[in-house]
């Protein structure tokens, strides 16, 4: 055995060497971490988000191929990027939007129609407009979650857009094929976003979270980035949904 060779990962090729991936919602949290992690594979990245500074920020580290500000909801704006785009693409992941608890008693029927904009017109329209760009055995990865699973107060919003989302990306993995659909479904991950949030309630979540998930640690953004990563390398994978909660699941209450 030589030296290198007791190296963890020596001599290893990288995994997305030569791969191109579109990270939508690539400033802060999963989109960020998973960016990262591709840069990390020998991957290039071409990176979008919301915000300019914050966007800006990411393409000094990450050097990508290229960086883009805009609101994935908006549909013109959307297609223009993917048309601008030299193809072929290898993979296009969305990370882009947040949650919406909206009680019905003080609901805004407008705000509600925006959140079911935001998810699913929004996914439709990165599947839509993208399509043409990506490489046969590459993939569209699509962001869902688990905490909206069961029903309650304030989450009938979230609570069917987390059933419409698997749906969604099984009929798109048959559509599409060769391309791969898959959908990433989280619990809490301990994000800027969740940070935003929860406010001063955040440690006293992540401590219940550390009492009590199987894995006693709270899941992290790089825990999502590398079940990412791995779909993207994986072509036997396509029109499934892939839990990441740490089991708070198999927690009853």
């Amino acid at each position: 055995m030589t030296a290198a060779s007791g190296v963890p990962g020596a001599g290893r090729q990288p995994a997305l060497a030569g791969q191109t991936v579109v990270v939508i919602g690539a400033s802060a949290g999963i989109g960020l971490e998973t960016a990262r992690q591709v840069r990390d594979e020998g991957g290039q990245v071409i990176l979008t988000g919301r915000n300019p500074d914050r966007l800006q920020e990411a393409a000094r580290e990450l050097q990508p191929l290229g960086a883009a500000a805009f609101d994935a909801a908006d549909t013109g704006r959307l297609q223009q990027f993917f048309q601008d785009l030299p193809g072929p693409l290898d993979h296009v992941m969305v990370t882009a939007g947040s949650p919406a608890y909206m009680p019905l008693a003080g609901m805004d029927l407008g705000a509600a129609r925006r959140a079911f904009d935001e998810r699913l017109a929004m996914t439709l329209g990165v599947a839509l407009c993208s399509r043409r760009k990506v490489r046969a055995g590459g993939t569209m990865l699509f962001m869902g979650g688990t905490g909206g699973r069961r029903p309650g107060a304030g989450r009938a919003i979230v609570h069917t857009l987390t059933a419409a989302l698997p749906a969604l990306t099984e009929s798109l993995a048959l559509e599409l094929a060769p391309v791969r659909v898959n959908l990433i479904a989280p619990g809490f991950v301990d994000t800027p976003l969740s940070a935003s949030l929860l406010g001063d309630q955040l440690e006293a979540r992540r401590e219940e979270l550390r009492a009590t998930l199987p894995i006693r640690r709270v899941v992290s953004p790089a825990d999502v980035a590398a079940l990412a990563v791995h779909i993207m390398r994986n072509e036997a994978l396509t029109g499934a949904t892939y839990d990441i909660d740490g089991g708070r699941q198999l927690i009853v209450g």
